[in-house]
């Protein structure tokens, strides 16, 4: 993990940055399985999803998400913290052996109204496969701490 120290004013919008790559294997789907209880035929049942749509089992949609969006937290900023997550889409399916990686780009910078001395940054996180196809799409909110606190 880096901690880099960026403050609101040092977000551009446009920035980009991509992070490493991960292969997603049967042990992830099953361990999120156990996790979460989503034992849901498509992702654990071969013989029942090759008669699916899919022809094969799929990850589960939080699999997909919470592993896209870990493979950021290889850059951490002790000056921003989450606030939410909106326009949360899954446009493809990830199947076993499938390699995600997540392009995150700097979208939209905002007063937060709450609290004056944070903005809000809006990444959009875009989780690609092996061939590019979007996976997962997400705007990830941040509050960011302002330097200078006087100033909405």
């Amino acid at each position: 993990m880096i901690e880099v120290v960026q403050y609101y004013e040092d977000y551009n919008i446009g920035d980009q940055r991509t992070t490493p790559s991960r292969t997603i294997t049967e042990t992830d789907i099953v361990m999120h399985a156990m996790h979460t209880g989503d034992f849901f035929p498509h992702h654990v049942d071969a013989e029942f999803a090759k008669k699916g749509p899919f022809g094969q089992r799929v990850a589960q949609f939080s699999l997909t998400h919470s592993i896209g969006i870990a493979l950021t937290a290889g850059k951490v900023n002790p000056k921003a913290f989450t606030y939410g997550f909106e326009r949360l889409r899954f446009p493809n399916p990830v199947f076993i052996g499938d390699t995600i990686t997540t392009i995150v780009t700097i979208k939209e910078k905002k007063d937060d109204p709450k609290r004056p001395e944070y903005g809000q940054v809006v990444e959009a996180c875009e989780v690609v496969n092996q061939n590019k196809k979007c996976v997962s799409y997400s705007e990830h909110v941040l509050l960011v701490e302002r330097k200078e606190k006087n100033i909405i």
